[in-house]
């Protein structure tokens, strides 16, 4: 799984202006000239394409939505680690960091 997310985050990375990504060509390149707002803005939607996907999912019985949408928010996301200097690896250390940890214990954690 890692792999995927790696060789992901590097196409990403790439389409960086100051790495030769070019924003005629280049969605990822044109949300990094956009900025952190434009990046942010579309985390923001994707997250509420995949809330209402889900719930329609419940109703219906039909699941693939929230795969297509769920993607679409995951891959946002990772635009907006590249944008902040950071890498899907450290993402998923965070977790195994909180692997076997109750969550609310983790969560009481973050208030002291």
């Amino acid at each position: 799984m890692s792999i995927s997310l790696e060789r992901l985050a590097q196409v990403i990375e790439s389409r960086k202006p100051e790495n030769g990504g070019d924003p005629e060509t280049s969605y990822v390149a044109r949300l990094f000239k956009k900025g952190d707002d434009a990046i942010l803005k579309k985390i923001g939607e994707e997250a509420t394409e995949t809330v209402m996907a889900a719930k329609d999912a419940r109703a219906s019985g039909d699941a693939s939505k929230v795969l297509y949408e769920c993607a679409d928010l995951w891959f946002h996301s990772m635009v907006m680690l590249a944008q902040f200097g950071l890498k899907p690896q450290q993402v998923i250390d965070e977790l195994a960091r909180r692997e076997g940890v109750s969550g609310l214990e983790e969560k009481a954690s973050r208030k002291e």
